[in-house]
């Protein structure tokens, strides 16, 4: 019979975003280094590979650490897939270290405690993706506010160079082609194009 291992599995939503603090509580609970599992990627569904392969790795008797329920993911309803799937299917263990509610490790538990950590993942869950919805308002509306400011996104508009009228006029009239007109105002060619055919 093979050996029961822990794995961690630690997420960020950002590479510019830090995991030091889920990393220093998996080590805390005892899981060794070369078991913890790093992904930065955005909790939004479970199509991350090092989750999936993760995954692929547990097996009966196994132990899945995670330091909070969003780090797990943040969509409901795969959150509780993801749940049943690892207790259920797999017949692995999982422990949320920030909600001790929420170790399936106990097998001891009666029918009420089994309903309470039932419970306390399903509003955990939604709370999980309601604050990503939450994120995704706060971004929208602050783009909103700064449109209405006048702040522009994305690259600067290019100026036009103060030859561009002859150069399109004489393109128009086949009087030069395209990448030598680019060529003399120092615009790339695909730009030059729209222009002179007024699809800008």
């Amino acid at each position: 019979m093979s050996k029961q291992r822990v794995y961690g599995y630690a997420r960020v939503s950002t590479k510019e975003q830090h995991e030091d603090r889920q990393l220093i509580a998996l080590r805390e609970f005892g899981v060794s280094e070369e078991s913890i599992h790093v992904e930065k990627q955005s909790g939004k569904d479970f199509n991350r590979p090092i989750y999936l392969r993760l995954i692929k790795k547990l097996k009966m008797g196994d132990t899945l650490v995670v330091k909070s329920i969003d780090r797990l993911g943040r969509n409901y309803e795969e959150i509780l897939d993801q749940w049943r799937v690892i207790n259920k299917v797999i017949g692995a263990y999982v422990v949320v270290l920030d909600m001790p509610l929420l170790d399936t490790r106990k097998k001891d538990v009666d029918l009420t405690g089994t309903f309470v950590a039932d419970l306390v993942l399903q509003v955990l869950s939604y709370v999980a993706q309601a604050e990503r919805q939450n994120i995704i308002n706060r971004q929208a509306e602050g783009i909103a506010v700064a449109k209405e400011k006048g702040v522009r996104f994305g690259r600067p508009p290019r100026n036009r160079p103060a030859e561009f009228d002859k150069y399109a006029e004489m393109y128009r009239h086949n009087e030069i082609n395209d990448k030598k007109a680019a060529d003399l105002l120092g615009l790339p060619r695909t730009t030059f194009r729209r222009w002179a055919t007024n699809k800008a």
